[in-house]
């Protein structure tokens, strides 16, 4: 399958999924598993339907890994079921297709607005179809981010956002619509939940680090703290407070 065809699988894809959750807003959470709502149920069938037709393999963080084959879409059926939910204009379908353990392509659609973005390994990344950079910012100080998690404190920045979407968020630095995004405090991204927006980040000049430095290109469930900037100087003075804020919150030992 060539890289168009693999993209306009996946546009396919997450048209399905834009088309079935129409009429679900506001229906709330299955009672199946913590955190999962009824939407993200119907999103995941839809888009599974098109992709095993397709005969890729899925790895769904509401379904698990289904199918057989070479590629592997890693998927996020809404990244942002509770803005979805309660109708804040912010969650996404995410995609990233691997072969042979690397990033192929990816799509990241913001479902409410429209907004799409999309990369290919070596072939940049684009939203709306238009060539994407991402911010020049070099520090924290007067920088805008975003963070998953709560960083407990001021570090410097000129202003701060937590929006709900991982991917997007990822897509924002992308863009250069946010300077970066960290995952500090207790919240952890598994690979759905970055891996579409990872290959736009990368595509399109950015860079992101594991504060583990841990690899974070595989199908899994795992579970990564990660930090996406434009430039090299940002990156590592963000991977360093939020490494900080780690620090901190573990006890002291006792003897």
């Amino acid at each position: 399958m060539s890289d168009e065809e693999l993209a306009q699988l996946l546009r396919t894809a997450a048209r399905a999924v834009q088309a079935a959750i129409s009429g679900h807003r506001g229906r709330g959470l299955s009672g199946l598993r913590p955190t999962q709502y009824h939407a993200d149920l119907v999103a995941d069938a839809a888009a599974i339907e098109v992709l095993a037709a397709a005969g890729l393999q899925v790895l769904s963080e509401e379904s698990g890994r289904s199918g057989e084959g070479s590629l592997v879409c890693v998927l996020d059926p809404i990244d942002g079921s509770t803005n979805f939910d309660r109708g804040i204009p912010y969650y996404s379908t995410s995609m990233c297709v691997l072969e042979a353990g690397r990033m192929r392509c990816s799509l990241v659609a913001n479902l409410a607005t429209d907004t799409w973005y999309e990369a290919t390994l070596g072939g940049g990344a684009t939203r709306d179809g238009e060539p994407i950079r991402p911010s020049s910012a070099t520090s924290i100080k007067g920088s805008i981010l975003s963070f998953s998690g709560f960083p407990g404190r001021y570090g410097g920045w000129a202003q701060l956002r937590a929006l709900g979407s991982a991917a997007l968020e990822l897509c924002a630095v992308a863009d250069g619509s946010l300077d970066a995004f960290g995952v500090v405090g207790t919240a952890r991204l598994s690979p759905w939940d970055y891996l579409g927006g990872l290959l736009v980040v990368h595509e399109a000049g950015g860079i992101v680090v594991d504060l583990d430095d841990a690899e974070l290109v595989e199908a899994s469930a795992a579970l990564h703290q990660l930090c996406a900037a434009g430039t090299a100087s940002l990156s590592t003075e963000l991977v360093e407070f939020a490494r900080r804020l780690r620090e901190e919150r573990r006890p002291s030992s006792t003897t």
